[in-house]
């Protein structure tokens, strides 16, 4: 009875490691079948707008016109491009440093009630939905813009500070993670050489935890580029390449989430949106490669 009892166990053991074995391998299969079939479905419709349309590359990437009507219509995205790595750059360059200090001061200035303090705080930033976020840039920010910069508030500036409130959670959650990981035993080197803690923080923290900073700073530009309705209540929407931060411009989403829905399936239009989100995609797969050499050289 003991020896039919134990192969009873055994048998009913490899029956749910053949059903757990099964059930993973169907998630992990649909998962590569999604991702190959949504980037073939982009792709192929991204090259129409060159295959069909007959619009050549350089009048695509570097046309500063988007006339997508009349007789003689024409397909530039160069300012949409510019406008989509202008807002990001530039709102990486404002949380970046602002990430850095609050994650700092979580870490080593206060550990302890200033991550109580701050934790619940970039929490809830990081879970406002991008509509809240718009409403905010309009309220808030546009009319601040407008009263003491010359233009109507309206630009690539009032994008850049949305969105830079945008990714703030993402780099200090990184940045954050990063300082606490680190060896405890390279401070307190720092300390015994007669290091002061502000010593020890510029010149062994920061450069000691610089690629993983970095990788969060990459992971914020990410979601700043391919943002679009928080951007597109407040950057005006205008097809031209800004000369100022304070002039309307447009980005690769805010055009693609407006034009989309007016056209047809198929028209020269529609299938030069599509090409922006081939763009759009292509940019993440190069976050995500820059993410993934920044990870390698972490860990080296």
């Amino acid at each position: 009875m003991r020896v039919q009892s134990s192969k009873s166990r055994i048998e009913k053991h490899h029956i749910e490691d053949l059903i757990g074995r099964s059930y993973m391998s169907f998630c992990v299969l649909l998962l590569i079948v999604s991702i190959v079939s949504m980037v073939y479905f982009v792709t192929s419709k991204g090259i129409s707008t060159f295959a069909i349309d007959k619009v050549s590359l350089s009048d695509f990437f570097f046309g500063t016109t988007w006339s997508p009507e009349g007789d003689h219509p024409s397909f530039g995205a160069l300012p949409f491009i510019a406008g989509s790595f202008i807002t990001t750059l530039l709102a990486a360059l404002i949380a970046s440093p602002l990430s850095i200090c609050a994650a700092l001061f979580m870490t080593e200035i206060v550990p302890g009630w200033g991550k109580k303090l701050l934790q619940p705080v970039i929490e809830l930033l990081s879970g406002i939905p991008s509509v809240v976020y718009g409403f905010v840039g309009l309220s808030v920010i546009v009319p601040f813009l407008r009263n003491v910069f010359p233009g109507q508030g309206i630009g690539v500036a009032a994008g850049a500070l949305v969105l830079s409130v945008m990714i703030l959670p993402t780099i200090t959650s990184v940045a954050a993670d990063a300082l606490s990981a680190l060896p405890q035993n390279l401070k307190e080197s720092s300390f015994a050489l007669g290091a002061t803690r502000w010593q020890t923080i510029a010149r062994v923290i920061i450069p000691t935890t610089l690629p993983a900073i970095m990788t969060g700073v990459v992971l914020g530009m990410a979601r700043a580029f391919g943002e679009a309705l928080a951007v597109q209540m407040v950057i005006g929407n205008a097809p031209f390449i800004p000369t100022s931060l304070f002039e309307s411009a447009s980005t690769l989403t805010s055009v693609i989430t407006l034009g989309m829905g007016n056209t047809t399936m198929g028209s020269p239009q529609n299938n030069a949106l599509w090409s922006m989100a081939l763009v759009l995609m292509l940019m993440t797969f190069l976050f995500v490669f820059i993410v993934r050499m920044l990870e390698k050289r972490r860990s080296i």
